[in-house]
């Protein structure tokens, strides 16, 4: 999390840049909103709730192992639902992928807070799935600002999030996979390859955050 960007990342990045240029300003408004929208259901809303209370008295083992079960599932919903809007091709089907993509990793960020005993009832444990989530989409420099707070959560008192930093980070963290999906012929395996490597990104940061606080809880 700390480390600095390799110089490919650099390289492919300046060139994201370029493409996010030249995308029409629509489609970033689209993207903008969507964000948005997902920031306000997650901290005042319940519509990411899981049924399923979160699991008392499990080892960390365990809870592990149901973790990549429940990542396994929803990289594969992510990979068939980037692969179905990316076989039209074309700027507005493609973009019909984000709005989707963002609840499907919402819905994991969820599932895994229950899985490892985090009750998301709680606005403090939603609030924790925003800083993941954002952790996982912006910059080398918010990230090493953003990760103290996730490795001292119990200690933190929450000021407020900068939340058009939050959607701008995330907006421009959507790397050229993504892009490449809104090219005709080509779309749907990029969808499914994009939205794959993508729930990957969050469902790794997400399980060590949540390590974090289990090894910060249980000295």
């Amino acid at each position: 999390m700390l480390k600095d960007k390799p110089a490919y990342k650099k390289m492919v990045k300046g060139l994201q840049i370029k493409i996010n240029n030249k995308i029409p300003q629509r489609a970033h408004d689209i993207i903008t909103r969507t964000v948005k929208g997902i920031i306000h259901s997650t901290l005042f809303g319940l519509r990411f709730v899981p049924s399923d209370p979160p699991k008392p008295g499990l080892s960390l083992e365990e809870r592990d192992t149901q973790a990549q079960e429940m990542i396994t599932k929803y990289r594969k919903i992510a990979s068939i639902e980037g692969a179905g809007t990316g076989a039209g091709g074309g700027l507005l089907l493609g973009l019909s992928d984000f709005p989707a993509l963002i609840a499907i990793k919402m819905q994991l960020l969820f599932k895994l807070a229950h899985i490892y005993g985090y009750n998301t009832l709680k606005r403090n444990e939603r609030l924790f799935l925003l800083y993941i989530f954002q952790l996982t989409f912006t910059t080398p420099n918010q990230r090493k600002r953003l990760f103290p707070i996730i490795e001292n959560w119990n200690e933190y008192k929450f000021t407020g999030i900068d939340w058009e930093q939050f959607q701008k980070d995330y907006r421009d963290s959507m790397d050229i996979r993504k892009m490449l999906q809104l090219i005709p012929g080509v779309g749907a395996a990029v969808g499914a390859w994009a939205n794959y490597g993508l729930l990957n990104d969050l469902s790794q940061s997400a399980v060590n955050c949540f390590r974090i606080r289990y090894f910060k809880e249980n000295k």
